[in-house]
């Protein structure tokens, strides 16, 4: 008898897997999700350090020591996101590209350019030039529940067009993979799913069963490199926000709060006689921040944010990542057995409303493209002056590895850069000493160059 029940429990299974029919899903994000194949170029140095390139070639007419530069491809997918050439796909798919090209569903392949990038949210938007795509639709991130089927579509292992299907395993799940130097204002909350996902997934999409879109595939938990089990989406509400500031600005409007929280447990809960476990404890608040001038205080609980639950950082960080300066966020707060409602009008991180746009004056020297560092970063990376390198080609920069993005805080022990420190790089000859980090980077980084 128990062995007749087993079977029969295993054939419902069975039904129950296969009555979910995936085809109509499928049908409708194939077509909507792009093969992305980049080209970047890097140049050895190996020598540039012993030898003068100047005298080799003055002396024989050629340098036998001249950098070598090893060109070198990857891979992964994108999301249509409208009918004239935007696609959506990981900031660290087309990070280091210099030439980005896309191959659609139907075979045709065109030539992309970035428009913008967002490193603290892993996202990127690139755009072709054509007007008659088939954009995925947007579903609805917040209403993902765990348990239910989803559909991941991307080009693992240059495999083009491939659907894998599993199920929600967790939402709003803290990987701690991207962080900028204070581990601020970056994407915590991912979709958990074992839907198979592979190196050649990053960018794709991850769909319901409806077709519409509910994530961009981002990571997979592997000591491997390739799926062991679970797999990572930025939720696409997120995403959605990113990527119409991208689009419209360049660069992404961060709303800030101006509180430091931190999860309610056990320890929490019995040291500041706290009723239950519930929401996030709020241990900061910084003067003249949006939640100063509301009357947030250290030692309130934030129950909620726009009739959401809150209950981890990861929950509050998605919900924040998806507001912008000016936005009003309604915060429910537990203080001293009261329920207080507050209402935000959040700000950015420093401390305004001003939108920030990607349109700072550049200078171009040593093959490489500067700007510098607008307020935004000035807060974040809790430094007063820096040039950002927005484009960098063959040169000496791209010699010792610098990539594009790279944030320098000194020329030769020089600390107050402008860019007129950028334009005298091209007179300076010698040995030049570039200090400075990458924004999703904890290290500090020194080169040295013969210029």
């Amino acid at each position: 008898m128990k062995k007749i029940s087993l079977l029969l429990l295993g054939i419902c299974f069975a039904v129950g897997v296969y009555a979910q029919d995936f085809t109509t899903a499928a049908k409708k994000s194939l077509h909507s999700v792009v093969y992305i194949q980049c080209l970047a170029h890097q140049q050895s140095s190996y020598y540039d350090d012993f030898f003068d390139n100047d005298f080799f070639n003055n002396f024989f007419g050629y340098n036998p020591f001249q950098p070598r530069q090893r060109t070198y491809r990857t891979s992964g997918s994108g999301v249509i996101i409208s009918t004239d050439g935007y696609i959506v796909t990981n900031n660290h798919v087309v990070a280091d590209a210099d030439s980005i090209t896309i191959t659609l569903n139907d075979k045709r392949e065109f030539v992309a350019k970035v428009i913008g990038t967002d490193p603290s949210t892993d996202l990127a938007v690139v755009k072709i030039e054509t007007n008659d795509l088939t954009p995925l639709e947007y579903g609805n991130s917040d209403n993902v529940e765990v348990g239910q089927w989803v559909l991941a579509v991307g080009n693992p292992f240059n495999l083009t067009s491939t659907v894998t299907a599993g199920i929600v395993s967790a939402k709003a799940r803290n990987l701690n993979i991207l962080s900028d130097r204070n581990n601020r204002n970056t994407l915590t909350s991912f979709i958990q799913t074992d839907a198979a996902m592979n190196p050649g997934n990053s960018g794709g999409a991850l769909v319901n069963t409806e077709g519409e879109l509910i994530g961009i595939n981002a990571a997979i938990a592997s000591s491997t490199g390739s799926y062991t089990g679970y797999s990572f989406a930025i939720p696409v509400n997120i995403a959605k926000k990113v990527i119409k500031d991208l689009i419209q600005y360049g660069t992404t409007q961060r709303a800030s709060a101006g509180i430091v929280v931190q999860e309610v447990d056990s320890r929490l809960m019995l040291e500041k006689n706290l009723k239950d476990m519930r929401g996030v404890y709020v241990t900061q608040v910084i003067k003249n921040s949006s939640a100063d001038k509301a009357g947030v205080k250290e030692g309130d609980v934030i129950y909620k944010i726009n009739s959401k639950e809150v209950n981890t950082n990861a929950e509050v960080n998605e919900v924040m990542l998806q507001m912008s300066p000016g936005d009003v966020a309604h915060y429910e707060i537990l203080r001293k057995n009261e329920i207080l409602r507050k209402d935000l009008t959040l700000l950015n991180e420093s401390n305004t409303m001003e939108i920030v746009k990607d349109n700072a004056e550049t200078v171009e020297a040593i093959g490489c493209t500067f700007r510098e560092i607008n307020n935004d970063e000035k807060a974040s990376y809790s430094i007063a002056k820096g040039l950002v390198i927005t484009k960098i080609s063959k040169g000496r920069l791209a010699s010792v590895g610098i990539r594009a993005g790279f944030i320098i805080t000194a020329i030769d022990g020089k600390v107050n850069l402008s860019l007129n420190d950028a334009k005298n790089l091209a007179n300076k000859k010698g040995q030049t000493q570039i200090e400075g980090f990458y924004p999703n980077d904890n290290r500090t980084y020194s080169f040295i160059l013969v210029l």
